[in-house]
């Protein structure tokens, strides 16, 4: 999901389609939550990890 967001960003950012930038920061604040949840051990939908 972060990779997602990240390459989101790149492409809203080069052909400047603001939809692509936004859709790529929530992705990415998503991914980056989900992974600090897995990583202090909370289960992320059923599952003890996330990545």
């Amino acid at each position: 999901m972060i990779i997602l967001g990240l390459i989101l960003l790149v492409i809203g950012f080069v052909a400047s389609i603001s939809i692509l930038w936004t859709i790529g920061i929530v992705l990415v604040v998503i991914g980056v939550i989900l992974w600090i949840l897995g990583a202090v051990g909370h289960a992320v939908g059923g599952r003890r990890h996330y990545w």
